[in-house]
């Protein structure tokens, strides 16, 4: 805990562009939780480089990526918002809990089979000990929560693995973390196949929202997306596409799902997307003009980084030089 309150961190990848799931089912709820926890929110270039990146474009997508943290409504000042990177307890702390993580477990990660298929050129050895990294984001910063979608579940249970094993040996050393259990974030589905979440790695462009789509091109998106032939607005799961878009929209509006089938009750599924893509338009512009403004000042941005990346730094080196001297590590001569 850090001043009475838990401990929150979580973190996205500098790749990519992020989308509207990504701003529905995560980054608009980290808005709401400052005031109850105390948040780090990492922008993860580490794990980034898993996969072979051109050097100026990942530079270009971790600050794009920080400042739209504070244009979603991240306030720079009640959360940590930094770069992974600018902090070297990460790669420090997770060289140690390297040698606390077997083969075995690693071995077990679902999330390594399925990327080591899709870079079949490209298997390397960060990508085998990525949930020990994230194991190392985690327990840095002595997080008591941790927001996790279905996917990384498993990789929060490798986290509190290694925490207990780390533990069980040299005492209370990390807080063991908990999944977070508020108010869960939409979970957004491609509007191409509603089968699958929407994604920022869609090679089919009109799959996915992205934040900074123009309101046309949003509209445009939606007026494709995916339905059915049975032409009602039902929340059910036999009509998935239409399923999808009531999720955006009450996500978007805060009505429920019953209070939209009233709404569009009678109506086409033409005048329902094109109400969709009206509305999320108009959520996203506020946030596309703020990350405009903050584009033209850099001064503020960079004050930031060399701000939060001290912040972070200290609360990680507290935590990491407990580790080294638990570990054996000779102390430093100050």
């Amino acid at each position: 805990m850090i001043d009475g309150k838990k401990v929150l961190f979580s973190g996205m990848q500098a790749t990519g562009n992020l989308t509207l799931g990504n701003y529905l089912g995560a980054l608009k709820n980290w808005v709401t939780l400052s005031d109850e926890y105390e948040c780090f929110y990492s922008v993860v270039d580490l794990h980034s480089i898993t996969v072979r990146q051109d050097p100026a474009e990942l530079r270009k997508r971790a600050r794009n990526l920080l400042t739209l943290y504070i244009a979603a409504g991240l306030d720079p000042e009640k959360n940590c918002l930094y770069y992974q990177s600018h902090v070297s307890g990460h790669a420090e702390l997770s060289w140690i809990l390297n040698c606390f993580t077997y083969m075995g477990e690693l071995n077990r990660m679902t999330q390594f089979k399925d990327k080591s298929a899709k870079h079949a050129d490209n298997i390397n050895a960060g990508l085998f000990t990525y949930p020990v990294l994230m194991a190392a984001d985690i327990l840095l910063y002595q997080a008591d929560v941790v927001p996790v979608g279905k996917d990384q579940l498993q990789h929060l249970e490798i986290t509190r693995d290694i925490a207990q094993r780390f533990n069980a040996i040299y005492g209370d050393v990390f807080t063991i973390p908990e999944p977070y259990v508020g108010k869960a974030g939409a979970r957004i589905m491609s509007l191409q196949d509603p089968a699958k979440k929407m994604s920022k790695s869609d090679e089919n462009p009109n799959a996915s929202i992205y934040l900074m789509d123009d309101p046309d091109t949003v509209i445009r998106k939606f007026k494709r997306a995916v339905t059915d032939s049975v032409g009602e607005i039902r929340y059910c799961e036999e009509q998935p596409g239409i399923h999808n878009l009531i999720d955006i929209y009450c996500a978007c509006t805060g009505k429920t799902p019953e209070e939209t089938e009233r709404e569009f009750a009678g109506k086409g599924y033409g005048d329902f997307k094109l109400a969709v893509g009206e509305t999320v338009a108009g959520v996203l512009k506020p946030v596309q003009d703020r990350y405009a403004a903050l584009q033209n000042d850099k001064a503020y941005i960079d004050g930031i980084i060399k701000n939060n990346a001290e912040k972070a730094g200290y609360y990680a080196n507290k935590t990491l030089r407990k580790v080294q001297k638990k570990v054996g590590f000779p102390e430093r001569i100050r």
